[in-house]
């Protein structure tokens, strides 16, 4: 894990686990070796996978062996899923969106109470059309990096309340783009946040949200 990857991890907040609830982040830090010293490759294949069946066109003997072996393979992941609780996505804060798949990959250089830097890739998975993002998939670049912020600010577990995006020119796919997000204020359980996407010099798109403070036992 690099020195910003470690210094997010410390940033963010501690929940004690119950059932359903959330894990303490010092197990998280403990368990970056979760899924094994190759899951990382593993993520990165399944990322492959995407981009590439994104702009696919098979013919049918093609389609059908590429079938017959995604039916194989998940047939063989099928003995190594777990709870999502156990998932190595909640553990691997040393890979690109803690390995979750979910997310455009992105990696925090720093996570701090003055806020959360990050570089962002919007991959050919993630096209709109046009060699552009998807707007959606900007929102979740922004909702899970924001979430971090608040957390990060609070030192408490955040859930949205609400994201607004406005998208101010084309955000670029299989680039490295720069993402900063910082607390407006908070006033009591509510956490008010903001954030820029970045292309270089040119903005690509702002948000702001409202993220809220988790009271005892909610989830």
């Amino acid at each position: 894990m690099s020195e910003q990857q470690v210094e997010a991890v410390e940033a963010l907040p501690t929940q004690e686990h119950h059932e359903g609830g959330f894990r303490p982040i010092e197990q998280l830090a403990r368990d970056t070796t979760k899924g094994g010293p190759h899951y990382g490759e593993l993520i990165e294949q399944m990322r492959t996978l995407m981009d590439k069946v994104r702009l696919a066109s098979p013919d049918d003997e093609l389609a059908l062996e590429a079938i017959a072996t995604l039916k194989e393979l998940n047939d063989k992941l099928d003995r190594a899923v777990v709870d999502e609780w156990s998932a190595p996505t909640w553990h691997r804060t040393d890979l690109p969106s803690r390995g979750n798949i979910t997310l455009p990959p992105f990696l925090v250089d720093h996570a701090g109470r003055d806020g959360v830097t990050a570089r962002i890739t919007f991959r050919t998975f993630h096209l709109g059309g046009n060699s552009a993002a998807h707007g959606g998939h900007i929102a979740l670049g922004f909702d899970d990096l924001l979430g971090m912020t608040a957390a990060v600010h609070t030192r408490a577990v955040t859930r949205t309340a609400y994201l607004h995006v406005d998208y101010r020119s084309i955000t670029p796919l299989n680039t490295e783009l720069r993402v900063h997000g910082w607390v407006e204020r908070v006033e009591g359980r509510k956490v008010f946040v903001r954030a820029t996407l970045h292309d270089g010099d040119r903005l690509c798109a702002e948000a702001n949200g409202l993220f809220l403070m988790l009271k005892p036992g909610q989830q």
